[in-house]
């Protein structure tokens, strides 16, 4: 997902999504929705004057992180984070999880792989995992989708 202005300057933004079916009048929907709502991210080795005026331009741009005088990259946390959840697409899918003997979640693919420690609340019947993500020194909480299925015997 690269704009004209980052494509000229050999940036790209990134902003990276999960796919999560969501019932609304009794009807199962398919949607995308971000996941780090607020941010998208640009990879760029520097930020040259015509992709910072572009960028400002954007409709609902707010600010680069730190601030607009002071853009920093992100932490090697944060970095590592936003990598985790791009190593899947840009678009996560559903992750593959089964429950052990104490009802306990474990993952065996996708999204929640690794990220077991930060689930706050699971949500079996919707197949939904609430976890909470810190970022750019802020947490906020993210639902991703599971299939739960059934543990292989060893």
């Amino acid at each position: 997902m690269a704009g004209p202005v980052a494509e000229s300057t050999g940036s790209k933004l990134v902003w990276p999504r999960r796919a999560l079916k969501i019932r609304k009048s009794g009807t199962w929907r398919e949607t995308i929705a971000p996941i780090f709502p607020g941010y998208v991210f640009l990879e760029s080795a520097d930020i040259p004057v015509e992709l910072y005026r572009g960028m400002r331009r954007i409709p609902g741009f707010i600010r680069f992180l730190q601030s607009n005088q002071n853009i920093t990259p992100l932490t090697k946390q944060d970095s590592e984070l936003l990598l985790h959840f791009l190593s899947f697409g840009e678009t996560v899918d559903k992750s593959k999880v089964f429950f052990d003997v104490n009802n306990k979640i474990c993952a065996v693919s996708g999204p929640l792989k690794g990220l077991e420690g930060k689930i706050v609340k699971v949500d079996k019947r919707k197949g939904r995992a609430k976890v909470k993500l810190d970022l750019c020194e802020n947490s906020f909480l993210v639902d991703l989708g599971f299939e739960d299925i059934e543990k292989v015997a060893d």
